[in-house]
């Protein structure tokens, strides 16, 4: 994950992302997309990850990545994340082929 994505991953975290977890157990990271968190961390849920039922990109600690959700306990239902319009200033060079970033944050959790 490049640094722009990051902090943009970040900003929606420190807004409550989409929904907030506690973990139920330690939870080492195997890739380096996964997420690490101990037993009791809390867990802000960026979104549910559409490639993999149960899988979803958090943050915890200052670090972004995958976790899977039977190793957390929800705290209430997840927003429901709505597409945003993206800035007109964002370059298409985040767009390139072959590109291997992760997703970043145009959604917004409407209130329902």
């Amino acid at each position: 994950m490049d640094a722009g994505d990051l902090a943009r991953w970040t900003r929606f975290a420190a807004k409550g992302g989409i929904g907030k977890c506690t973990a139920t157990q330690d939870c080492v990271a195997e890739r380096a997309e996964d997420l690490m968190f101990l037993k009791d961390d809390e867990v802000t849920v960026l979104m549910q990850l559409p490639e993999h039922e149960g899988l979803y990109l958090g943050y915890c600690e200052g670090v972004v990545g995958r976790f899977q959700g039977v190793h957390v306990r929800f705290h209430s239902k997840l927003k429901k994340p709505i597409m945003a319009k993206r800035s007109s200033s964002m370059s298409n060079s985040s767009f390139s082929k072959g590109s291997s970033s992760s997703p970043s944050p145009s959604i917004v959790p409407s209130e329902t």
